[in-house]
């Protein structure tokens, strides 16, 4: 299998670890161990003192996955498979399409949301938003390029880079267009629960549709990317039982301690997910000021919902050339949206860490300069 470099993962390994600031990650503080346990019941503390490091069942950790149907409304622990989550798109993408499907994705996007489709040899279409009305994903839009053979409609909200939510109607619409055309819906819902006003969070696809399969895991709102647990949820029996045989030729497993962590966190979901939304609403604030002090610097829509947003850079002619500038003379790690292959006029901007004030001061002192 050949495939393209994934562009953005392959700039963040240069210089996650190297930089000082990081300014575009997309999930938020990673939750400590220590912390965490001390959140643990009963039942879960058991679970950790008496972990043995054997396998696991390939589907899940019973409890986790019936902790998992738990976040949705008419979900069965049966209806979930536990992947890693970028393993989760890999299979989802290998168990629905072949070589001539058409696909639709909502754009920019993750690479592998749209990639894998590619690499198997499929035609994808890219639907766009309109950042001139707030990044806005129109239906319409969609519609135009949805046909009769259309297999698969990609989406991702809260949107990853943009952080755009859809309204409630927008969102039924999108299912409707899917339904109307037979197609499978995959939702990429990573961000789900980031809603800085809980009253827009949208129903799950999964609880909308019997042909959608969702995406969703501890990395991004829950701070437990090392975890690396994730999920993928689906009706479609089929469907599953094709996911679950094509686990076996990836990471068969879980990891047994990650599982009981990941438990753990989302027994406390409440005071995790309350955090992190006050301190993302915090660092908007942060951004809007930092945009106001150094007029014609950036533009940005502040999101509203998820972790990360993505400004136009309005004083400089290329975001990559900034980025890297930036990155090797002040030590602060910026996504220009080449990683994301859209234009070289964006950076995304990550607002999930409780550092972001002093990077963004920095960042200040540096343009300053």
């Amino acid at each position: 299998m050949e495939i393209a470099p994934f562009a953005l993962e392959r700039y963040f390994a240069k210089y996650e670890f190297s930089a000082r600031y990081l300014l575009s990650s997309s999930d938020c503080d990673g939750l400590k161990m220590t912390e965490l346990l001390s959140w643990a019941d009963d039942e879960a503390r058991a679970l950790w003192d008496g972990l043995a490091l054997g396998y696991t069942e390939s589907q899940g950790n019973p409890l986790l996955l019936a902790e998992i149907a738990g976040l949705y409304d008419g979900v069965q622990a049966g209806e979930v498979v536990e992947f890693v989550p970028e393993e989760g798109i890999f299979a989802a993408m290998n168990c629905l399409l072949e070589a001539g499907d058409h696909v639709v994705c909502a754009y920019p996007a993750y690479q592998s949301l749209f990639e894998l489709a590619e690499t198997l040899g499929c035609k994808v279409d890219r639907w766009l938003p309109l950042e001139e009305e707030g990044w806005r994903f129109d239906p319409a839009d969609l519609e135009a390029l949805v046909r009769d053979d259309t297999r698969l409609i990609v989406v991702n909200f809260p949107h990853n880079p943009t952080g755009y939510l859809p309204p409630r109607n927008d969102f039924l619409r999108v299912v409707e267009i899917a339904r109307g055309c037979g197609a499978h819906l995959f939702c990429d819902e990573m961000y789900r629960f980031l809603e800085q006003d809980a009253a827009d969070r949208l129903p799950s696809a999964v609880e909308l549709s019997d042909k959608a399969v969702v995406l969703f895991g501890m990395s991004k709102t829950f701070g437990m990317a090392g975890s690396r647990v994730g999920w993928l949820v689906t009706h479609d029996e089929d469907l599953r039982a094709r996911l679950l045989a094509f686990k076996d030729y990836l990471t068969i497993c879980g990891s047994a301690p990650s599982e009981v962590l990941a438990l753990i966190g989302l027994r406390n979901r409440e005071r995790i997910v309350s955090r992190h939304v006050a301190r993302i609403a915090r660092n908007i604030g942060l951004l809007d000021d930092f945009a106001m002090a150094h007029p014609g610097t950036l533009a940005h829509t502040p999101p509203r919902a998820g972790s990360v947003c993505f400004a136009h850079l309005m004083s400089e002619k290329s975001s990559r050339a900034f980025a890297e500038r930036v990155v090797r003379e002040a030590s602060i790690m910026i996504a220009p949206s080449a990683v994301f292959g859209y234009g070289d006029r964006h950076i995304r901007i990550g607002l999930g860490r409780e550092n972001f004030g002093e990077a963004l001061a920095k960042l200040g002192e540096y343009l300053d300069r």
